[in-house]
């Protein structure tokens, strides 16, 4: 009879676990609102566990949301590498349609939701998210080739898009959200 050894996580491994778990919880209930307790219980691990890997609960918060704007970079990427050209407005196109696409999972776009709201009194989620914008400004500038303006507004529509997938305006037909969602695409 073969006797299977059982293979032990790495401690990284396990960080990519609570991670992962994390996004769910730090999503349903936003930074104020999740323990280190209930992501250790979502990751099967002890909250001693969770403490030998991230140093504190703001530690483990600001590692979620880099982790969401690696996703972010990663999908911008994506579209820049998929734009039927290389004009600016092509490119930038693109890559909207690829961030649309990723928003539309709602864990994603709730971690961003809750660590825009959690930066307004949280100096290290406020530096956190900072830098991923910084990160993904620079990005989109250098992908792109777009002006400042055409930037910008980028940006613009893709937090029109958090509004317009949060609110769940598609649901709703009026002029006030039709105005909204004009030529924009969310999935």
């Amino acid at each position: 009879m073969k006797t299977e050894q059982r293979r032990l996580s790495t401690a990284e491994e396990r960080r990519e676990t609570v991670l992962r778990t994390a996004i769910g919880a730090f999503a349903a209930r936003g930074y104020f609102g999740t323990t280190t307790t209930e992501v250790a219980k979502a990751a099967g691990i002890s909250q001693a566990y969770v403490y030998r890997l991230f140093p504190n609960k703001e530690a483990l918060f600001t590692a979620v949301v880099e982790h969401c704007f690696t996703q972010v970079r990663t999908a911008l990427e994506g579209g820049a590498a998929e734009a039927r050209s290389s004009a600016p407005e092509a490119v930038l196109e693109s890559m909207g349609d690829a961030y649309a696409r990723l928003i539309s999972d709602n864990d994603l776009l709730l971690v961003q939701l809750h660590a825009q709201a959690a930066a307004v009194s949280e100096p290290a989620v406020r530096e956190a998210v900072r830098a991923g914008y910084a990160r993904a400004v620079e990005y989109v500038r250098g992908a792109s080739g777009g002006s400042e303006e055409q930037v910008q507004q980028f940006f613009a529509t893709g937090m029109l898009c958090h509004l317009i997938v949060s609110i769940d305006a598609e649901s709703v037909d009026a002029p006030w959200t039709r105005t909204l969602a004009a030529g924009i695409t969310h999935y």
